[in-house]
């Protein structure tokens, strides 16, 4: 059962996250990954012996047949709510000669070949076989004999479904044959779940991923957006933790994917790594601005023998006393002792990223746990070019303040004082 890919009238409620075209892009991977599953078994005399899309929405037989290939019947849905019109394909498909149906969508990346051969084995014992969502909805409906009742009366689209139809299948005196409980893509939480599958990190392979964790941050992130952007990266994720002012609506103005996460620098990177695509993966300050030539740079630095992490040279903008004493320390530090810090733009692969766990949950260093345990890895490397960080910390409290400041959360931090009590001293300072 399947929608036809137009911008904005497929994988609505993401389109908050990914935009029109983003959504309907990922819709066609979706329906790609379903068809090469259904299609790989048949092949094998497995599963299926035919498989046939019913299609709504496809402006023409032509448009239908350029997007889905031959490998599938293709059929009009017809009018109706789903259930209706998922009752008229499978009443057509006995009428045809069928000894066993099973229905599915095309957005679920956890379904495999497997599923369907096991929804059909189950079929050879039970008159129906289903495979609850984790949404509250069903990815697979199979049966061996039409059962109408079980189209009717369901609240289509709600989290009842499945249990209205395992109701409405007991009524019948039918007992369902079960499938593992998978999870569809239908809204932004969802997106980790396809950034986990092969088919989307083939899609990302060699690809930068930026990574902007984000909160009431509208006037910094407009510049550092439209830096990154410049770039071309596979993608740039904003990870919104809860603002108040525009910042979801500078990021959609960039075209940036917007996602939400639990408020904390490290709970929302390690949350836009979940849903990160890419093969790199570059966190990304939402006051700092890349340089120019940041992808060859990133990719320069990690081709080195040896290197596991890096991150760019440091400068601060603005004026101000004691500017560049700041740079050039902050700069020895980051070369000489592999200690760069989140507002030099912090960049890994994804596997090096996977084997430190990501960033430790805590409200203040985890910049500096997360370099640490990079350390344990390999070499850290400063790439040549320079990130530009906003000067408006050092600004507001002054660059001695700051500084010493700084020193203090960093010695107290390395004698075990813990993260919160630290992150109490840092923002009453």
């Amino acid at each position: 059962m399947l929608k036809y890919p137009l911008p904005g009238a497929v994988k609505t409620r993401l389109v908050s996250a990914l935009g029109e075209h983003r959504a309907c892009e990922l819709y066609r991977a979706l329906v790609a990954h379903t068809i090469s599953e259904a299609t790989k078994r048949s092949v094998d005399g497995e599963g299926p012996s035919a498989i046939e899309v019913r299609l709504a929405g496809a402006p023409d037989e032509l448009a239908a047949r350029a997007w889905l290939g031959s490998a599938v019947s293709i059929r009009e849905q017809g009018d109706g709510n789903l259930g209706q019109r998922m009752e008229r394909a499978i009443v057509s498909a006995f009428g045809e000669g069928a000894e066993a149906v099973v229905v599915i969508g095309g957005d679920c990346p956890q379904l495999t070949a497997t599923h369907l051969v096991r929804a059909f084995a189950a079929l050879a014992q039970a008159d129906t076989v289903l495979g609850p969502a984790s949404d509250g909805g069903y990815y697979l409906i199979g049966l061996r004999r039409p059962l109408p009742a079980l189209f009717h009366g369901i609240s289509w689209g709600g989290p009842e479904v499945f249990s209205q139809t395992l109701a409405a299948a007991r009524a019948l005196q039918v007992e369902p044959a079960l499938l593992p409980t998978l999870r569809d893509v239908d809204v932004p939480d969802d997106l980790v779940v396809w950034a986990a599958t092969p088919a989307a990190r083939a899609g990302g392979r060699s690809g930068v991923s930026v990574i902007v964790p984000a909160r009431n941050e509208e006037t910094s992130l407009g510049p550092a957006l439209v830096a990154a952007a410049g770039g071309a990266p596979h993608e740039i994720i904003v990870v919104d933790g809860g603002s108040t002012d525009r910042t979801a609506e500078v990021a959609r103005a960039h075209d940036a994917i917007l996602v939400s996460a639990p408020a904390g620098r490290a709970r929302q990177m390690n949350h836009g790594a979940a849903v990160a695509t890419g093969e790199f993966l570059l966190f990304l300050h939402a006051d700092t601005v890349l340089p120019p030539n940041y992808l060859t740079a990133l990719r320069a630095t990690l081709a080195q023998p040896g290197v596991v992490g890096g991150a760019f040279r440091f400068s601060i903008s603005g004026e101000f006393s004691g500017r560049r004493l700041i740079e050039c320390g902050t700069n020895f530090r980051a070369r000489h002792r592999q200690l760069p810090y989140g507002d030099q733009g912090l960049f890994v692969s994804r596997t090096v990223f996977e084997r430190v766990c990501g960033f430790p949950d805590q409200p203040l260093m985890e910049d500096y746990a997360f370099v640490r345990r990079l350390q344990r890895l390999g070499t850290i490397a400063i790439a040549p070019a320079v990130a530009v960080t906003a000067g408006r910390r050092w600004q507001r409290r002054g660059a001695i303040r700051t500084t010493l400041l700084n020193q203090l959360i960093i010695c107290g931090y390395r004698l075990g004082v813990s993260p919160v009590r630290l992150a109490r001293w840092y923002r009453g300072s």
